[in-house]
C-alpha cells in the first residue's frame, strides 16, 4: 500500500512542477484538462488514483507527452 502511495504522490509532484513551469494556476490546469479544479489538488497531493484518461487529459493541457508524467 505505501508503495502506492508513493507511487501517487511522485506523479502528483511531476503534474505540480510541469503547472509550476508553465506559470498556470490549478484553477486553469483544470479547465484546460477539463476536470474540476479541486480534482488537480487531489492529484497534486497523491490522494487520488487518477484514470489513464485523466492521465492523458493532464499531459494534453499541460503541453507535454503523457510519458513524461510516468
Amino acid at each position: 500500500m505505501k508503495e502506492k502511495n508513493n507511487l501517487l504522490v511522485s506523479f502528483g509532484h511531476k503534474v505540480q512542477e510541469y503547472r509550476e513551469q508553465l506559470g498556470i494556476s490549478q484553477e486553469k490546469l483544470a479547465e484546460r484538462a477539463d476536470v474540476h479544479r479541486t480534482y488537480i489538488g487531489t492529484v497534486e497531493r497523491g490522494e487520488t488514483n487518477i484514470t489513464l484518461l485523466n492521465m492523458y487529459k493532464l499531459a494534453n493541457a499541460l503541453n507535454i507527452d503523457i510519458k513524461q508524467l510516468l
